[in-house]
């Protein structure tokens, strides 16, 4: 039996993903956790063979997660699931060693396929994430300005190029402003820019938003 772990802050969602899961004799959903703070909890309370979890939940940033989670459990597979497209995060998050990365709006007819794929200890990612990751792979001193970046700065740049302030991005990150402020001078310093509006310009232009 495939005993799955799901995260995601929408009750719904998760409802309808344990449906999924659970018209397939061989898998069933043994935890549910709406935040990454709960789905540790779980992790730590009990043995899980699978996680999907949601990329998008409040609390600790998603990558975060994933550390505590490899912390914890670091053969356990993670399963992210997201509504947005593959980008230069989804290559962050494969790195930081999630087994698969996969749409929602593919959740219907490939979770299963996803699960049982992770499960068996292969990855599960699309063509066109697959090829994005063989680029960053080999890319040396031609990177781009923001994949010079640590994961941390890349979240606090990603962020700002959403619109939160320092004191936003603190708040979500459980950090002090003055270390966000930090990190944004580090961000700032490294990609040569003078402020957030050219930060800003510079995640759209690249997708990275």
């Amino acid at each position: 039996m495939i005993e799955v772990v799901i995260a995601d802050d929408h009750a719904l969602i998760r409802q309808g993903l344990k449906r999924i899961v659970e018209k397939i004799p061989d898998m069933t959903v043994k935890g549910e956790a709406a935040d990454g703070r709960q789905l540790l909890k779980l992790i730590r309370r009990a043995h899980y063979d699978v996680v999907v979890l949601d990329i998008g939940m409040p609390g600790p940033d998603v990558l975060d997660t994933i550390k505590a989670i490899k912390t914890v459990a670091p053969r356990l597979p993670i399963l992210i699931l997201t509504m947005q497209p593959e980008n230069d995060f989804a290559v962050r998050v494969i790195k930081a060693g999630v087994a698969g990365f996969l749409k929602k709006d593919d959740a219907l007819n490939e979770l299963i396929n996803a699960v049982r794929k992770v499960h068996s200890g292969r990855k599960y990612i699309s063509p066109n994430l697959a090829a994005k990751l063989a680029d960053a792979l080999e890319k040396s001193d031609d990177q781009l300005r923001h994949e010079k970046l640590s994961d941390r700065e890349y979240q606090v740049l990603s962020m700002i190029a959403k619109g939160r302030t320092v004191s936003e991005i603190a708040d979500e990150l459980a950090l002090s402003v003055k270390t966000v402020s930090t990190y944004r001078a580090r961000v700032l310093e490294k990609m040569q820019m003078a402020n957030n509006a050219q930060l800003t310009y510079y995640a759209i232009q690249n997708r990275l938003v």
